[in-house]
C-alpha cells in the first residue's frame, strides 16, 4: 500500500512563563492511502498539535512531515498552502463555514483558490453536497442549516478536491449522538467510496472503535 503521510521523530516544545514545555517527543507515524486512523488521549496530551503539524498549520521544533511524498517541513508557507489545496482536508469541532456564503459556495471555495473555473468548481460543489445529503440545501447559508448539515457541508469542503488524507479534529465533538452516528457512516462511506484516508483525533469511544488503527499519545509520544 502506498504512503500518502507519514512523520518521523516529530518534537515539539512551547515557551510558556520562560519555561520550556514538551507537548511532542519523538512521534513517528505512517498512514497508508484509504486507512483510517483515530488518534486519542487525554486533555492537552498534544493530539490537535500533531494533527496541525501533519497538516502544515504550524511547524514542528524538529523532525519532518512528509504529505504526498513531499517534505512539509522544508517548503515555504505559499509551497504548503498548494500542497494542503492537493493533498489533504480539513475538519474541526466548528465548521468554520463562511456565514455570508450559501453552502454550494463554501464548498466551491478550495476549488476556486486551486484555479478552476466557476462553472466546474459549483458543479462538483453540487455533486460533493448531493453525496452528503444535503442536495436540497445547497443555497442556504450556515446559519440556515442545522448543526449535523453544517458539519456535513464542511466535510464536503474537505473532499470537494479529492485529497489524499483527511485530517478531523473532534468531528462529532459539537453533534448530539444521532447526528454524531450520521456523521460516522458519512465519514466510512466516504473512505469506501474515494479511498481517501482518515486522521481523526476524536475523544468518541464509538468513532474510534471504527477505525483501522487506534493510536494513543500519551507523555508525548505515540502509543
Amino acid at each position: 500500500m502506498s504512503e500518502v503521510l507519514s512523520c518521523s521523530n516529530l518534537t515539539k516544545t512551547y515557551l510558556d512563563a520562560g519555561m520550556q514545555v514538551e507537548v511532542l517527543t519523538g512521534v513517528n507515524l505512517s498512514v497508508d492511502a484509504g486507512e483510517k486512523i483515530a488518534i486519542v488521549g487525554a486533555s492537552g496530551s498534544g493530539k490537535s498539535t500533531l494533527l496541525h503539524i501533519l497538516g502544515g498549520l504550524d511547524k514542528p521544533s524538529s523532525g519532518e512531515v512528509l504529505v504526498a511524498g513531499q517534505n512539509m517541513t522544508k517548503l515555504s508557507a505559499t509551497q504548503r498552502g498548494q500542497l494542503r489545496n492537493q493533498a489533504l482536508g480539513f475538519v474541526y469541532q466548528f465548521h468554520h463555514l463562511l456565514a455570508e456564503f450559501s453552502a454550494l459556495e463554501n464548498v466551491a471555495m478550495p476549488l476556486l483558490i486551486r484555479g478552476e473555473d466557476i462553472h466546474t468548481a459549483r458543479q462538483q460543489a453540487d455533486e460533493m453536497l448531493t453525496r452528503v445529503g444535503l442536495a436540497h440545501r445547497l443555497h442556504h447559508k450556515p446559519g440556515e442549516l442545522s448543526g449535523g448539515e453544517r458539519q456535513r457541508a464542511a466535510l464536503a469542503r474537505a473532499l470537494v478536491t479529492k485529497p489524499q488524507c483527511i485530517l478531523a479534529d473532534e468531528p462529532t465533538g459539537n453533534l448530539d449522538h444521532d447526528n454524531a452516528v450520521k456523521m460516522f457512516d458519512l465519514m466510512m462511506d466516504l473512505n469506501k467510496h474515494y479511498e481517501t484516508s482518515f486522521v481523526i483525533v476524536t475523544h468518541d469511544q464509538q468513532l474510534a472503535r471504527m477505525m483501522d488503527r487506534v493510536l494513543k499519545i500519551e507523555n508525548g509520544i505515540i502509543n
